[in-house]
Formats: structure tokens, C-alpha cells, sequence
């Protein structure tokens, strides 16, 4: 259940950085309510994947997952560039979050 949660987390981590983005620093109402939303949700499942989680796991997945999230829908929802190194670091992430989950 913790591994869920986590990935929940992260995925609304996703959802804030987009969000926050599309608040235009907090000067738009609706983007705005569900960047603060989707933090809450996402902090609350964080802390509870905590309790049976080592913490350098859990924020290590948790801030991945939210990097690696924000990247994609930067380039395929908001036209971000995608250029050779950006998609190598990506992979280098992804590759970590894969290491560290096979540690736990």
C-alpha cells in the first residue's frame, strides 16, 4: 500500500507543477485551488508511504516521479523543447528511481 500511495504522490506532484504553471503565480483562481489541492493530497499520501518507507526511498521516488512527470507533460502539453541531453538526464532519473526502488 505504501508503494501506492507513493506513486499517487508523485503523480500528483505532477499535477501541481502543472498547475502552479497554469496559475500564472497564483493571479489565476482555478489553476490556483488545484495546485494547493493536489500539494495537500500529494504531501499527505508522501507521509503516509513514510511510515513504512525509509525516507531517502520515499522522497527520492516521490521528487522523481514529479521530475520525470513535469518533463513529459512539459513537452507534450506545453511545447517544451526536447532536446538529446534533456531526454538523457530524464533516463538517468528514470534509471535511478528503478535502482532505488530494487534497493528497498
Amino acid at each position: 500500500m505504501a508503494w501506492i500511495s507513493l506513486t499517487l504522490a508523485g503523480l500528483l506532484e505532477v499535477v501541481w507543477a502543472f498547475y502552479m504553471k497554469q496559475s500564472h503565480g497564483f493571479t489565476r483562481l482555478t489553476p490556483s485551488i488545484i495546485t494547493l489541492v493536489a500539494m495537500f493530497a500529494s504531501f499527505g499520501l508522501l507521509s503516509f508511504s513514510m511510515r513504512s518507507l525509509p525516507l531517502g526511498t520515499a522522497y527520492t521516488i516521490w521528487t522523481g516521479i514529479g521530475a520525470v512527470g513535469a518533463f513529459v507533460v512539459g513537452l507534450m502539453v506545453l511545447g517544451e523543447p526536447a532536446n538529446l541531453l534533456r531526454i538523457v538526464a530524464a533516463g538517468l532519473i528514470v534509471s535511478g528511481l528503478i535502482l532505488m526502488k530494487m534497493a528497498s
